[in-house]
Formats: C-alpha cells, structure tokens, sequence
C-alpha cells in the first residue's frame, strides 16, 4: 500500500515537508492513527500502512485553515506546523 500512496515528499513521508507557506512534520512516535487529520483535511493527509499520518501530493491545494485545523484535531498533537520564519504556529 505505502508504494501506491501520492506523497509530497517520498523521502521524507511524515515530514518535515513544505506545504505552501507551512513547514508541517507528523511525529510517528506520537500519532496513534485516529485519522482526525484526515477528517478533516482530506487533501492534505492518508494513513501510511503502519496506521500513521503521511503527507499527499496535494497537499498544497488544502486551504490554510483546514491546515492548522488538521493538526489541531489530532487527539495526541502528533502534528506540528511552523510558518515560513520557522515559527511554530501549532501545538505552541
């Protein structure tokens, strides 16, 4: 399954990766596969085949908002956003 998903960045899966002006990075140790992410920013994320968040190639097209809310719904904060000065907007 792992080899068929669209990743933005096929090195480096759960990030970090740039997505527009966001710097986004899921930490594996910390996400339990809830797929809250997913629920809500559909374009943004997939479950890998170890049940944990990945980033898809279209990624870009997710609105901003749903970006940070996407992070803000996962229930163990395993999404971490920086904007485009290295400042992290989310969890802070």
């Amino acid at each position: 399954m792992a080899d068929s998903i669209p990743l933005k960045d096929p090195a480096h899966p759960s990030g970090p990766v740039k997505v527009k002006k966001y710097t986004v990075r899921v930490d594996r140790d910390l996400c339990i596969g809830a797929a809250t992410c997913i629920a809500i920013a559909p374009q943004m994320y997939v479950l890998d085949n170890e049940a944990k968040a990945v980033v898809i190639n279209t990624a870009d097209l997710q609105d901003d908002a749903a970006i940070i809310d996407g992070a803000r719904g996962c229930p163990v904060a395993a999404i971490f956003i920086d904007d485009e000065n290295g400042k992290r907007i989310y969890p802070q």
